[in-house]
């Protein structure tokens, strides 16, 4: 894989600390971030900030349009780190479609506390009352799936170097990623 696109997609539920985590992977190997929030239409993030959840049909072509973001980076030779609730395996399955080697870091954390980090960010449109419905739909990554399942419990520079370490990545391009280590 040396030399080859990389796609880290960070993913859980909202408030797990994706963007964070996400960011601060991004800065440290020095690959192009983007937040799948900001790849939403108008009208899926009037139908969030209502408090009414997204259907399949309402996520597809947000995911397709994050899918070929990922692509086009690819095919420039950049790797890049993005943000993704990525709740559903379909979800994820549609986002492997991008070029380029795609690995998938789910965040976990305690839903209390989770609950407590949605109430005190500002400036998001995901109201915590969405929250048992994106933990009703998460389907968890699994064995078959590339990546790392990761508790985020530490500090964000901790979480960060774990996750540097489980998928040996490296500043500028992947180093041989692994596929599911738990």
């Amino acid at each position: 894989m040396d030399g080859h696109p990389c796609h880290v997609i960070v993913m859980g539920i909202s408030g797990s600390g994706k963007t964070t985590i996400a960011t601060r992977l991004a800065e440290q190997l020095g690959w192009i971030f983007a937040e799948a929030d900001d790849f939403h239409p108008a009208a899926n993030i009037a139908r969030m900030s209502s408090g009414t959840p997204l259907t399949d049909e309402d996520r597809r072509p947000w995911l397709e349009s994050l899918r070929d973001w990922m692509t086009a980076q690819a095919r420039a030779g950049r790797s890049t780190v993005v943000t993704c609730s990525a709740l559903r395996r379909s979800y994820r399955d549609v986002l492997t479609q991008a070029e380029g080697s795609v690995r998938f870091v789910h965040l976990l954390g305690d839903t209390g506390l989770i609950l407590e980090r949605m109430k005190t960010r500002s400036g998001h449109f995901m109201p915590e009352s969405l929250l048992p419905s994106q933990v009703s739909t998460l389907e968890p990554l699994q064995p078959d799936e590339q990546g790392i399942r990761i508790e985020n419990t530490g500090t964000p520079d901790a979480v960060t170097a774990a996750v540097i370490d489980r998928l040996r990545l490296r500043h500028g391009h992947s180093s041989s990623l692994p596929g599911q280590d738990g």
